[in-house]
């Protein structure tokens, strides 16, 4: 446990890092940043391994240990909502905390019910990031390339391509949310989007 917290903090401060040199372009150009509640576009990101949406649902206890066991603190539980049966199940918030895809993959081992199922961590599939370019900074002759820089998966998930332009690459990405987390511009250049079979509105 020491271990993965010490590895939390060395990966947020590394980003702060990262962002650092283009704070004064950001408050120059975008102005004071959107809070989280409004940049929320309404999509739940289920922990690792979790079920279809309907069948998570079914079998989620909301018991709260994945919250509890996760080391990079990047599963919450989701507050009283309209839609009552999303109540306390677990989700990730990238613009708070990305999964980092931790050694452990506690979250998978201490689900009592089968909603989240262990699966390899290069089998993951939280969801896709989605690409912005028209919000993208390269778009205003800023050579940002953090969400690049910061994906754990590497080249084989994103990439800049020959014209400049950042692609995804669908095969790699496995949706822990770091790019997006990364992004320095307001609203996200890049965003992850739930699996389509598991995608599910908050309201």
């Amino acid at each position: 446990m020491a271990r993965e917290t010490g590895r939390r903090g060395f990966f947020k401060e590394a980003l702060n890092q990262l962002m650092q040199p283009v704070a004064e372009f950001l408050d120059d150009r975008i102005g004071e940043p959107v809070p989280v509640e409004a940049a929320n576009r309404g999509h739940l990101l289920r922990p690792p391994g979790a079920l279809p949406e309907a069948e998570f649902l079914e079998k989620c206890h909301r018991c709260g240990n994945c919250v509890k066991n996760c080391p990079a603190n990047a599963i919450f539980a989701l507050e009283e909502r309209v839609q009552s049966d999303l109540t306390d199940t677990p989700y990730i918030d990238p613009d708070e905390q990305p999964c980092v895809i931790c050694d452990s993959l506690a979250c998978m081992y201490v689900c009592p019910s089968g909603a989240l199922q262990p699966v390899y961590a290069e089998d993951i599939k939280i969801g896709l990031a989605i690409f912005n370019v028209e919000t993208c900074l390269r778009t205003k002759d800023v050579a940002c390339t953090y969400c690049i820089d910061t994906c754990p998966i590497g080249a084989d998930a994103i990439h800049l391509t020959t014209d400049g332009i950042v692609e995804v690459l669908e095969s790699g990405c496995t949706g822990c949310g770091v790019c997006q987390y990364a992004c320095p511009t307001v609203p996200k250049s890049i965003v992850i989007e739930p699996d389509i079979a598991r995608e599910v509105l908050v309201d």
